[in-house]
């Protein structure tokens, strides 16, 4: 290898080594702008529009907080407590004369798994997405994981328009109810990310095509092999 070459492969992993590092603090409307191309209407307080949707969510989550507490979700593990909440959040919508629809793709196709869980027109015919989250208010102010996104494949992205973004998070409690573990809602929060932080790790990984390539297999065996 020349010198020339030599550089060139330094400049290259140096560039690689700065280019994987994670990236922090991106504003939550920044990546939506940059990933889906679409903006996030900023939400205002003094503008009597947004206070009648705030309010709406409200009475959305006081609806769905109050009948999952009485009905009681019966679930082995609280990461499948969401999916639940998710139901509550739907039916109090309807309540309300309101409608949370699953979002459609840009190729037309709706799809509930992903970033966000709901797309709903307020009162003023304003599109609005919605994402329901749940806590345990122990470890609420944790560094432990509670929103992510993957950027989309080609034409199947959620947001397919500029939209305020919310989410409304419950904390949710356990106790046994009839000798079940019991999980139940017993507050809520209504949240803005608009400026929320983001951090961007960078992932390595293999199929199992990849790792188990019989050329790399140095040794193998089995219980059945004398």
């Amino acid at each position: 290898m020349n010198e020339k070459e030599s550089e060139y492969i330094e400049d290259l992993e140096s560039a690689l080594s700065k280019f994987l590092k994670p990236l922090e603090d991106i504003k939550y409307h920044v990546l939506i702008k940059a990933v889906h191309d679409y903006k996030v209407i900023p939400i205002d307080l003094e503008d009597e529009k947004d206070g009648k949707l705030i309010g709406d969510l409200s009475q959305i989550s006081k609806i769905s907080t109050k009948s999952a507490y009485e009905e009681g979700i019966f679930r082995s593990r609280p990461n499948e407590v969401g999916n639940d909440m998710e139901n509550y959040v739907k039916n109090a919508f309807k309540e309300i004369g309101l409608r949370a629809e699953t979002p459609k793709r840009e190729d037309g196709k709706k799809q509930a798994t992903g970033y966000p869980d709901f797309y709903f027109v307020d009162r003023y015919q304003r599109p609005n997405y919605l994402e329901v989250k749940t806590y345990n208010k122990e470890n609420i102010d944790t560094s432990q994981r509670s929103f992510y996104m993957s950027p989309p494949k080609s034409n199947k992205s959620k947001i397919t328009t500029d939209a305020r973004h919310l989410v409304v998070s419950f904390e949710i409690k356990r106790e046994t109810r009839d000798g079940e573990r019991c999980y139940y809602p017993v507050a809520w929060k209504i949240i803005n990310p608009y400026n929320m932080p983001i951090k961007v790790k960078h992932e390595f990984n293999a199929s199992n095509r990849d790792l188990y390539r019989e050329e790399a297999i140095l040794e193998q065996g089995s219980l059945e092999q004398k």
